[in-house]
């Protein structure tokens, strides 16, 4: 499970097929590596399946021993030294909720009823020799925080996290720039990611930095300090920007939202109708903007049907996401199946766009600022490629090689509407 160990369903597996299974490295080994000592099997026996170093499955072994601890517990609410060991460990709220069986809101409320609250230490980066410029924050459930108070007004920033398909380094390079221009007008700029191979994390990017991952607990938590550092310093957290980083913090901005953090810049639900597949279609058809016919599908049934309406090929793709993750051109029943049978992103919560996929199409990038009454048309940029190459394995021209001025005129006024 992405949650961790703990927030997925277990398989049903003995101890001897588990010792047998953890003999050959996959993806999900750890998980097993845990499941097989939760099920009694010893260090040993996992180090002979394994030759994993017996220091390291200690400490799994230790984690079990937690596991154990916080199923044993009262059903009253936990106390504060079971949470604190369990935060100490390493443990994220979404686990020990599932462990317990209440939800992530419920722990994190418990949690700050006790005080159980992380504070920040600070890496040094000049290594003692002259004062950092930087302070450079790491999360620690120790007992005193190492955060200075301060008394302008800030500005956080959501980083864009690791680097995968669908989250590149141009997420990273808006994060910075939006620093930059912050720091101009005034603000202390403050950066929360974890990716030490991006510029956004260099010393000299922001005025602070807090090296943690981009989950609704930690960046909550460092709101929390954040405006204990204004309160104590006479400064004032003005919001959070969450629209720079790419999917990771998209994700997060209605939770942090209805967790009370104030956004800056593009709202929650600004995002979501650019994001949700079904709700920008409906912005589609309010704008009067022309489309491929479409439909939302929770199941292969309703995929069938949309294509058998749209007509094949279809572009089947979830919401939230970028760079062609999770998307799949589909040429007929047969491939149609083969997908929603391997997708494990379709369910009755998240529906899969079907819409028809446009064969031997131009496809264009239009970059655009408009401040609600003036537009300006940044560049408009035509692929090589037909439609439906991604983007990283195609060329692209700037200005567009074989759109006349009519094809221009309509994207103005496309991009006005």
């Amino acid at each position: 499970s992405p949650g961790g160990f703990w927030t997925g369903d277990d398989p049903e597996m003995s101890k001897a097929d588990l010792l047998e299974a953890i003999r050959t490295p996959t993806d999900g080994r750890l998980h097993l590596v845990e499941l097989a000592l939760r099920t009694g099997a010893t260090v040993e026996e996992v180090f002979e399946a394994t030759k994993i170093d017996p220091w390291f499955l200690d400490q799994l072994l230790q984690l079990v021993e937690l596991h154990a601890e916080l199923v044993a517990a009262p059903h009253a609410p936990l106390d504060a030294p079971l949470l604190r060991k369990a935060k100490r460990m390493g443990c994220s709220d979404l686990q020990i909720a599932a462990v317990r069986g209440v939800s992530e809101q419920q722990v994190r409320a418990r949690r700050h009823e006790l005080g159980v609250r992380p504070v920040y230490k600070t890496v040094d980066t000049c290594a003692a020799e002259f004062a950092a410029q930087t302070p450079y924050h790491y999360s620690s459930y120790d007992e005193e925080t190492e955060v200075a108070p301060s008394s302008k007004d800030k500005v956080l920033i959501l980083g864009s996290g690791p680097n995968r398909i669908g989250q590149g380094i141009e997420f990273d390079y808006a994060c910075v720039h939006a620093s930059f221009a912050l720091h101009d007008a005034g603000y202390e700029t403050v950066m929360v990611n974890c990716n030490p191979e991006t510029v956004s994390t260099d010393y000299d990017t922001s005025d602070r930095l807090y090296f943690e991952p981009l989950t609704v607990e930690d960046v909550l938590e460092v709101v929390h300090a954040e405006q204990e550092s204004a309160r104590l310093g006479g400064g004032r957290l003005v919001g959070l920007v969450v629209q720079l980083g790419g999917q990771t913090p998209l994700r997060l901005a209605q939770e942090l939202k209805d967790c009370g953090v104030p956004i800056v810049g593009t709202s929650p639900e600004a995002i979501h109708l650019a994001e949700d597949r079904d709700a920008f279609g409906k912005v589609m058809v309010e704008g009067g903007l022309p489309s491929p016919k479409s439909g939302m599908a929770t199941s292969y049934d309703d995929a069938a049907r949309i294509a058998t309406e749209v007509g094949y090929p279809v572009l089947v793709r979830p919401s939230y996401v970028l760079g062609g993750r999770g998307m799949e051109i589909v040429y007929s029943d047969e491939m149609l199946r083969d997908y929603m049978d391997r997708s494990t992103i379709v369910g009755p919560d998240t529906p899969v766009l079907v819409d028809r996929f446009l064969e031997d199409a131009i496809e264009i990038d239009v970059d655009a600022l408009f401040d609600g009454e003036e537009l300006y048309l940044g560049g408009v940029m035509e692929h090589i490629e037909e439609a439906g190459i991604h983007s990283g394995d195609s060329a692209c021209a700037l200005p567009p090689i074989t759109l006349g001025r009519s094809d221009l005129d309509r994207i103005r006024s496309s991009t006005e509407v």
